[in-house]
This record gives C-alpha cells, structure tokens and sequence, in this order.
C-alpha cells in the first residue's frame, strides 16, 4: 500500500504523491469498491477561500491531487511543500487510459459540446491500443438519471467526468453511490485537449509553471478568471495559514 502524505494548501488537502503513485492509488480504487479523483488547482482552492461551503466538496474526494503550479509554490510559502511535485489532471487521464488498456478496465467519457467526448474516446484508442470504450456522452444533459443508467449498463471502470468545475464535483459526489465499483474523475476540460479541439500550453511554459500565461494568450476573455491567481498567491503570503482549515 503507498503512504501518503496529505498536504493542507489553504484548507484543501492534497496528497502529496507522484504520477506513478496517483495511478497505482487509482488502481487499487478500482479493486475495491471504486473512489472519487478531484484535480484542483489555485483557482479552485480560491473558489473554497471565497465559498467556504467548497471545502467538504473538494476533501470529500478519495484522492485530490494538486493540478498547478500556483498550488505546489502555495505549498512551499506556507512551509509545507509539496515535494513530490504537480500531478495535472489532463495527464493523469492519459495514465489512467494506458491503465485501462493494460488492465481492460472499460473507460466512459462525459462532458465536452457534442461530439467531443466521442472523438477524445477515438484519440484515446488509438493511442492505447485494447482500450475498452464503454461509451460516450456530452456535456450538454439536463437529467441525471439517464446519463447513470447509460453509465452503469456500460459496464464502465473509469469514467472522466468533464463537465466542469464544481459542477463536476457535485456530479460525483451526488452519484458516487449509484455508480459503485467505478472510478469517477473530475477532469476539467480534458476532454477537449484529448479530443484535439484545444490544446495545452508548450512544454517550456509548462516547464516554467506558465501554463496560465499561455491559456490567457491565446483566450483574453479569460482575464477575470486569471485575476484569481495573483489574489490567491497574496493571500497565500499574507493570510495562508489562516486559511488553513483543519481537516474535518
């Protein structure tokens, strides 16, 4: 079993582990019972900072990993860094279908504008040839009920739930139950990325923790959002520990 390590980033609790790591705790989430895998990064601990009802939603999660570098330079400014680095969602979903392809463990896609999650499951396929795909559906649902009997007669393990922040979140932890055995992750707009229809940023931004920089480069729109980064590291310096809830 892998120790781990939990990390408290302004009243979230990360699991300080590695991509290796992350993969293996979902592995054995699969083989016993299935689990919840969130992805925050620094916008979504700001979300919790200014809605503290976020907090239980966000720590309810089997596994949170920290997805940015805005999380991981938190860390290190509050003195309890997270050694082992970033884990991004997006590639945790690549790991986790090469996983699923290795294992057969049938992989279910939700989220994207139509389309997108079938074309994200092709990509996929192709790239990790035996995967199982179990099927695919939009975003763009207004009832619940049958999106999970979709997913339950599919016969899915993992499915990528990609229908945004928090509603994502609230999505898993409202159906968790109901979708026993699986492995339920809340990946943002990974879909689309594995699709093609966006791209992430170049490795030297990645590198450099600028992924934030190139997204605002290349959608302007997004400055409001992007506002939520330097307030996060300032309040990180001058209120963190304040911030730093206790784990509940």
């Amino acid at each position: 079993m892998i120790k781990r390590e939990k990390i408290n980033i302004r009243g979230v609790y990360f699991d300080s582990v590695t991509m290796n790591e992350a993969v293996a705790i979902c592995d054995g989430l699969i083989n016993s019972g299935g689990g919840a895998v969130y992805t925050p990064n620094a916008e979504i601990v700001q979300l919790c900072v200014e809605q503290p009802e976020h907090y239980e939603l966000i720590n309810s999660a089997d596994l949170v990993i920290p997805d940015g570098a805005g999380v991981v330079l938190a860390s290190k400014l509050l003195g309890t860094p997270l050694v082992k680095g970033k884990v991004a969602g997006v590639e945790l979903g690549a790991h986790l279908a090469a996983l699923a392809a290795e294992k057969g463990y049938p992989l279910f896609i939700l989220g994207g504008k139509p389309g997108v999650a079938a074309t994200a499951a092709e990509n996929l396929a192709a790239k990790n040839p035996g995967l199982i795909i179990a099927g695919t559906n939009d975003g763009y649902f207004k009832e619940d009920a049958p999106i999970i009997e979709m997913i339950r007669e599919s016969g899915a393990k993992i499915v990528f739930v990609c229908i945004g922040v928090p509603r994502q979140e609230k999505w898993i932890r409202a159906h968790r139950s109901e979708l026993h055995g699986m492995l339920l992750c809340g990946l943002g707009g990974s879909a689309d990325i594995y699709a093609g229809v966006a791209k992430r940023a170049p490795k030297l931004f990645i590198k450099l923790g600028c992924e934030w920089l190139w997204r605002l480069i290349r959608e302007p729109k997004r400055i409001g959002r992007m506002m939520k980064l330097p307030k996060f590291v300032l309040g990180t310096i001058f209120r963190g520990k304040k911030d730093s809830r206790p784990r509940q």
